[in-house]
């Protein structure tokens, strides 16, 4: 196992087609502590040159919703009423803090995605 930096993109290619030839590398191996070193290497590359960023609150909950199969008439008890939550959806009321309270809880989302600004729709 000889590891270098990931440093170009050339370097970055090589790491990704190291890590599909180890992938199904047996757990306590050599193979397998250069697939998790490789990993990490890997990722740390990507978080600095491919960032991938969150989206904004109402596009998480439009996503969350679709997901869990969830119409807006079931988000009421946690945004209060069919109005507020068409408003919510719609960009044209802003969330509060008992809202993101409530929809972090029932939509499994962090409340640091949920608190994020975004553009109301006039």
């Amino acid at each position: 196992m000889v590891l270098k930096p990931i440093k170009t993109e050339s370097d970055y290619r090589a790491a990704l087609k190291r890590l599909e030839y180890l992938f199904d590398a047996k757990p306590g191996t050599p193979e397998s502590d250069e697939l998790e070193i490789l990993g990490l290497m890997v990722d740390e590359y990507e978080k600095k040159y491919y960032p991938i960023e969150a989206p904004d609150p109402i596009e998480a909950i439009k996503i969350r919703m679709e997901e869990m199969h969830l119409r807006q008439v079931d988000l009421v008890p946690e945004i209060g009423g069919k109005s507020r939550v068409s408003e919510v959806l719609n960009r044209k009321r802003r969330l509060t803090v008992e809202m993101i309270r409530k929809l972090s809880t029932r939509l499994n989302l962090q409340t640091d995605l949920l608190v994020q600004n975004y553009q109301l729709v006039k």
